[in-house]
């Protein structure tokens, strides 16, 4: 049941207005930059600013010496304002598309791993279905990815859920896990090497995640719980084609799901490792959001996503429709 005080303040104060404000506010962080971006004037979102948070009875910004900051308040609008554009984005390409046809722009976003085989295959499958649909792909960790997902950037994420705050907004359909083996090229020193440790493996240049992924951190534990130095020749990236060139130019290691670097294990170029690293990913699977109807273009790329997964990975049972 709605409340009468939100839904007077949603019917009575709140314009599209304010909404394109505060999305503009959030990325730039500056009245005068918010404004120019959102075709005001600096008074006039100054003006807009004001009453909205007359209308709450909180502080949306603070205002700093350069710029401004959202508040938590603020941080919830911006948020929410969001993902209302892109709802009506949404609603305009959804009427557009049956107007003239399945078209339209579907954002599909994706960690590392299906990003090599899932994804491109889902994309196969759409564009055979309806050509005229554009897919645009983001591959990122899944909490960026996710908090994109939230405020309506993209309409569809393969990654996993590890906010514990977003998930009562969210749905999850597991597709797999993720087991990591160690991998580098065919060449390598250490293939050859029977009794192959973790002390060896410390003294080797590893490619590695950002810091703050949930990989980089299991990989960091394991050295720690083994009582080592994590290695101290490190790159860090997440490009597929600047770790495959690395590997086979070096004598680098990295951890990765086979299925991300498939084509050159097939070819014989890069091999795994003889040791048991011991390190797996929790479940990735398809993330949307609930109390949202995907587009037609959007809701087509997730029959295909269902039908790749169905294709590729063994214990994936797509949801029944009802």
């Amino acid at each position: 049941m709605t409340d009468a005080r939100s839904d007077r303040f949603v019917r009575s104060h709140l314009k599209t207005r304010h909404l394109v404000l505060l999305v503009e506010l959030g990325r730039h962080g500056s009245i005068a930059h918010a404004a120019q971006a959102a075709n005001l004037t600096q008074p006039g979102a100054s003006k807009l600013l004001g009453e909205l948070e007359h209308a709450l009875g909180v502080q949306l910004f603070e205002r700093l010496s350069r710029g401004v900051a959202p508040t938590w308040y603020g941080k919830v609008l911006i948020r929410r304002a969001g993902a209302a554009l892109a709802e009506m984005d949404a609603a305009h390409q959804e009427v557009m598309e049956l107007l003239s046809g399945l078209r339209g722009r579907v954002g599909v976003g994706t960690v590392l791993a299906p990003a090599t085989g899932l994804v491109p295959k889902a994309i196969n499958l759409l564009k055979e279905r309806h050509a005229r649909v554009h897919v645009a792909v983001t591959m990122s960790t899944s909490k960026v990815l996710v908090e994109r997902l939230r405020s309506g950037e993209l309409d569809l994420v393969v990654g996993r859920i590890l906010d514990t705050e977003a998930a009562d907004e969210l749905n999850f359909e597991p597709l797999t896990d993720e087991p990591h083996l160690l991998i580098a090229r065919a060449s390598h020193p250490l293939m050859t090497r029977t009794d192959l440790k973790l002390e060896h493996l410390m003294e080797q240049c590893w490619i590695l995640p950002p810091a703050g992924s949930i990989l980089r951190d299991r990989l960091t534990a394991l050295f720690l719980s083994h009582g080592l130095e994590q290695p101290a020749e490190t790159v860090e990236t997440l490009d597929m084609p600047v770790v495959a060139s690395l590997l086979l130019n070096n004598d680098m290691v990295v951890a990765l799901p086979a299925e991300a670097v498939q084509p050159y294990l097939d070819a014989g170029l890069l091999k795994v490792l003889p040791f048991e690293l011991g390190v797996s990913m929790d479940s990735f699977g398809i993330v949307t959001r609930k109390r949202h109807q995907l587009s037609p273009g959007a809701d087509a790329m997730l029959a295909a996503l269902r039908d790749a997964a169905a294709g590729i990975y063994p214990h994936y049972r797509p949801p029944v429709q009802t």
